[in-house]
């Protein structure tokens, strides 16, 4: 292998983990809350795989994808906010 060749393989090795943590940045670990949710609407006395069940889950997707949208809403609000009106000692 030519030395040039060797000195891009190498650095390209060593750029790969780091770039990889790009791909995932702005996505958060998705947590697994299946089981919640089967807790929660099995609580009812509601059979798995009935309308009613499936309409618990289904709601319950809806309010964490509501709630993940405020959380992220907050969050850019409050960063938009802090670049807006800077704090100066």
């Amino acid at each position: 292998m030519p030395s040039g060749l060797a000195k891009h393989v190498v650095a390209l090795l060593l750029a790969a983990p780091l770039l990889a943590g790009c791909l995932e940045r702005g996505q958060p670990p998705m947590a697994d809350s299946s089981a919640d949710d089967d807790a929660f609407c099995r609580s009812n006395n509601v059979a798995a795989g009935s309308n009613d069940y499936v309409n618990c889950r289904k709601n319950r997707d809806v309010q964490r994808g509501n709630s993940n949208a405020r959380a992220d809403r907050a969050q850019r609000n409050m960063a938009e906010q802090m670049l807006n009106n800077p704090v100066r000692p």
